[in-house]
């Protein structure tokens, strides 16, 4: 009785969930913008949303892949095994390569990044889809800050130019006059989704996930991402030596740019200024250029 309740309550958010792509879809056709495109990581938000995205194209009828296009930013620096799985499991998935490296970027930026500076994810993992209606697997159980995202968004050149163009709860959906190129439509149809919620659906309609996931990851992105704290950083990278290597060698080039452009630092080899990035304690510390001296 119990697993009824449950799944009474559940289906109804898939169904929200639903509508929102097919909402989505029907505007971008509107506007000329072209088929969805579904920004993909292969981490358990894509994989659910791409069983939502699924739903709503056999819902109206489409074929998915002319429904919708997949796409995954390449980093990089992703763990091999979610490399993997995307090449394995969904392989008509576009595979959008970066126009600089995250070693080139340490360099360039002259500052590893940080929990309070994520310049990375601006650069290898937020690019694409200008001009076009874009799906996420955005949701607001993910971070406070997230809880300020809507369901449909038109994310324009600056935050001043973003709005929300319509919720679930509005009688009178506004629809969107006209397409500014590079301006990037979004939806957000998992939105509401707890991580119970994504796990549920995921089984139940039989999607593959990473493995990485039953190795006790609960989430997945970049190797040692500050933003998985100090422990984990440490963990991935140990667990992943190369990239740890190419870390220690991109801080050390990162020091000579540094010192070239006058910006004196404390830390002397790339090896310090690893072991200070991989302490949670202080990977929030401001850096010269960006606040104080590092």
């Amino acid at each position: 009785m119990e697993q009824l309740q449950l799944f009474d309550t559940f289906t109804p958010k898939i169904n929200r969930a639903v509508e929102r792509v097919i909402d989505a879809y029907k505007f971008s056709q509107s506007l000329g913008l072209g088929k969805l495109w579904v920004c993909f990581s292969g981490g358990k938000d894509s994989v659910c949303l791409y069983g939502i995205v699924k739903k709503a194209a056999e819902k109206v009828g489409i074929p998915l892949l002319d429904f919708a296009e997949l796409h995954y930013n390449v980093t990089g620096i992703d763990p091999p095994e979610l490399v993997q799985f995307i090449k394995e499991e969904f392989p008509f998935v576009h595979r959008d390569l970066y126009k600089e490296s995250m070693w080139q970027l340490i360099e360039r930026k002259q500052m590893p990044p940080t929990r309070l500076v994520r310049y990375c994810c601006a650069e290898l993992k937020e690019k694409g889809g200008e001009g076009r209606f874009c799906a996420t697997g955005v949701r607001w159980a993910e971070s406070t800050q997230r809880k300020s995202r809507g369901e449909f968004e038109d994310i324009g050149k600056t935050k001043a130019e973003g709005k929300i163009l319509f919720n679930d709860n509005d009688d009178d959906r506004r629809q969107m006059e006209h397409c500014i190129p590079k301006r990037k439509y979004v939806v957000n149809p998992i939105i509401d989704f707890t991580d119970e919620d994504v796990w549920q659906f995921i089984r139940e309609e039989n999607l593959p996930y990473c493995k990485l996931y039953d190795q006790g990851y609960e989430r997945l992105g970049c190797i040692g991402c500050p933003m998985a704290g100090g422990k984990r950083q440490q963990e991935e990278l140990a667990k992943y030596p190369k990239f740890r290597n190419a870390y220690i060698r991109a801080f050390d080039r990162m020091l000579i740019k540094r010192k070239e452009s006058g910006l004196e630092t404390k830390w002397q080899t790339g090896q310090e200024v690893f072991d200070w990035w991989v302490n949670n304690d202080k990977s929030d510390t401001p850096i010269e250029g960006q606040g104080e001296l590092f």
